[in-house]
């Protein structure tokens, strides 16, 4: 199910990067990129050219799924684009027939959010909601011809150019000097990109590139130095915003929330010194000498909470901090990228939560990940087991899509002797039975076990049939023999689940023009990308008949889930989306089935402290235990909601104000700081 941090990447780049380069084909001849996840080709950019117009084919695959998408952009002499044309699919299949068309003063567009007209009394760049990376090419030498390197964004904001530095590059045969750029304003985050003078030389990211044909040799490198761009910008927040105290930090004023009893405490004072909670006083004893102070003013003070399917990179490590999730376990990942980001997290540089890895090992197929360690055999499998149980620092091995089932049982056994737990996807041609006999502690993803229910011995669950099958879920009778077998053998053998139930409700509810329900509640703080993408749909829903067949797929998958609960099978929450306020969301869900806020809440800190066999240090708001908690104004364990309003973080004993650093994201605080009073 991951769409996680690479695909939001990819799938937003229209949305943050714009429109236009007025140059002469004759400067110009046709080009062809090559697309790269993580080192290995998975599809190409194509784009030619006449004398003012472009013509792009942009198409990859990578874990067995990715965009097509065909355009057309003619330009005006100054470089914007007045007309553009956008056909093909997003990467879960989404139809995209998107266009631009601007004349007599005034813009027209269609996205999948319906049909804009807006007066242009100045020119303006269209930001496309999809389009390929190839809009880099179109907004830079725009931007470059503009004296402030800035101009507004249609439909809304200001896009901006940073130039970061110049480089050298290799490549059929030759060197090239080429500069780094970064363009933001529209969406989370800048977009690093390659210009070769006015001409688009390719883009980058920690995980992905697209560069030219003959280039590919640069890929690690340059993707490396967006890794360092990224931990620059994310190294200069943390020293704008992160406030430590040597002479202790008291929360005066709070309702501490105890998960052991899920009930909140009387009026008191937390006091930290260092990383850890030093005490808790009553109301009335004084600030000692040498400490800062934060007026809590009342309100609920909740121990970190732990997002449990996440995919970390630098934005996710701060947002997930600004929402009070102070811990995550990472799922699969770039080894490498990974590595550098807790390394930053741990010195102190950037923001971030504690990390418990995931061993990520997939095989080899033309529908393969391209995280973690690809293997071809059994043994290779078991050989990379063991290579991540010497390295240490790994929670768990999870096992993907395309490794062979036969394989598992010997990876499980490899495992178990290195103490390692498993958890996993149903590789494609078999079932969550058959992974439960041979061993899997948990399942990851609530349509992986279902899906063993409506498929046939036949079907490919390493392609988007693992998302569209869930249409056959409504007739699906949960009370037969099939059914509850899974589930006898799950309570049997212990085995837990980790439904993503958040980015269930938006692949199957989500609908093209309308706001998708887990976002109603931030949607107008976010910025202009993110607000097209949450009234998006994120599949295809090609007829009334799919739509019913979507809502009745997340009916039967809270009914399944009920059920799981009224047995006792355990429940991990996390997203795939990112975390964050993705997470609040994925907490609210769990009413659904009945579980009560104070019960979710307790759940979500203490409970997945125990789990992770941390709740000695963590998971509580009590003196010796690690200063990981949040402040919210009312009292969440009567209305969830409250969560969403996080006014202050401490994690590993730092403060943070997310009021005053969710701006540089472009998000508009959702409630004020408390107030702060510095030691004299």
């Amino acid at each position: 199910m991951r769409r996680s941090l690479f695909f939001v990447v990819i799938l937003t780049l229209a949305s943050v990067f714009p429109a236009a380069a007025g140059v002469q084909a004759q400067n110009h001849p046709n080009e062809r990129l090559i697309v790269l996840a993580s080192g290995t080709p998975v599809g190409q950019l194509e784009v030619r050219r006449s004398a003012n117009a472009f013509e792009i084919d942009y198409e990859f695959r990578n874990n067995g799924r990715g965009p097509t998408l065909a355009e057309r952009i003619e330009l005006d002499a100054e470089g914007f684009p007045v007309a553009w044309r956008i056909e093909g699919h997003t990467t879960f299949g989404n139809p995209v027939d998107e266009w631009l068309a601007v004349d007599n003063g005034s813009a027209r567009w269609q996205d999948t959010t319906g049909q804009t007209e807006t007066p242009l009394a100045s020119p303006a760049l269209y930001v496309p909601q999809n389009a390929s990376p190839y809009s880099l090419a179109i907004a830079a030498p725009v931007l470059l011809a503009s004296e402030s390197r800035s101009v507004a964004a249609l439909p809304g904001g200001e896009l901006r150019l940073t130039e970061l530095e110049q480089l050298s590059v290799t490549g059929n045969g030759h060197d090239q000097e080429i500069t780094a750029y970064a363009l933001s304003g529209t969406s989370l985050n800048p977009t690093y990109f390659l210009m070769d003078g006015e001409r688009f030389f390719g883009m980058i990211s920690p995980r992905f590139s697209i560069l030219p044909q003959g280039f590919e040799d640069e890929d690690e490198r340059l993707r490396q130095r967006a890794a360092d761009y990224g931990a620059e910008r994310f190294a200069a927040m943390q020293a704008r915003h992160a406030r430590n105290f040597e002479g202790g930090l008291r929360i005066r004023n709070v309702r501490v929330f105890d998960p052991i009893t899920e009930i909140l405490g009387d009026p008191v004072s937390v006091v930290v010194k260092g990383k850890r909670i030093h005490a808790i006083e009553a109301l009335e004893q004084p600030t000692a000498h040498g400490e800062a102070e934060v007026d809590g003013a009342g309100g609920t003070l909740l121990p970190g909470m732990f997002e449990m399917h996440g995919h970390l990179g630098e934005t996710a490590a701060m947002l997930n901090i600004l929402a009070g999730v102070t811990s995550v376990r990472d799922m699969g990942n770039n080894n490498e990228v990974l590595d550098a980001l807790i390394d930053n997290i741990g010195s102190g540089r950037v923001a971030g939560p504690r990390v418990y890895r995931s061993a990520f090992i997939e095989g080899r197929s033309p529908f393969n990940s391209n995280n973690g360690k690809l293997v071809s055999t059994q043994e290779e499998a078991v050989a990379a087991v063991v290579e991540y149980a010497e390295r240490g620092g790994f929670h768990q091995i999870k096992i993907y899509n395309s490794m062979q089932p036969e394989w598992v049982p010997a990876v499980i056994a490899e495992a178990r002797d290195h103490g390692l737990r498993v958890t996993g996807h149903i590789p494609a041609f078999t079932n969550a039975d058959t992974m439960v006999e041979a061993g899997y502690n948990e399942i990851i993803h609530i349509n992986q076990l279902m899906l063993g229910w409506v498929l046939g011995p036949d079907e490919d669950t390493r392609t988007l049939l693992r998302l569209t099958a869930l249409q056959r879920l409504p007739d699906l009778d949960l009370s037969s023999e099939p059914v509850q077998r899974t589930l006898d053998a799950m309570v049997e053998r212990g085995v837990s689940i980790d439904p993503t139930l958040a980015i269930h409700e938006r692949l199957l509810l989500s609908r093209n023009g309308e706001v998708d329900p887990g976002s109603v509640d931030i949607i107008d703080h976010m910025p202009v990308a993110v607000q097209r993408s949450a009234r998006s749909a994120m599949a295809s829903i090609g007829s009334p008949e799919e739509d019913t067949a979507y809502r009745g797929a997340f009916d039967q998958i809270i009914a399944t889930l009920s059920q799981m609960r009224e047995r006792g099978i355990v429940m991990v929450p996390g997203t795939d989306l990112g975390g964050g306020l993705s997470y609040h969301r994925e907490l609210e869900l769990y009413q659904l089935i009945g579980m009560q806020p104070a019960e979710i809440l307790a759940w979500a800190s203490h409970g997945m402290a125990s789990y992770l066999g941390v709740d000695d240090e963590l998971g509580l708001i009590e003196p010796g235990y690690l200063a990981d908690f949040f402040l919210v104004p009312g009292d969440p364990t009567t209305d969830l909601k409250a969560i969403k309003t996080v006014a202050m973080v401490v994690a590993d004993g730092q403060l943070y104000f997310p009021a005053e650093v969710y701006p540089e994201f472009g998000i508009r605080p959702f409630v004020d700081p408390p107030v702060l009073h510095l030691p004299e």
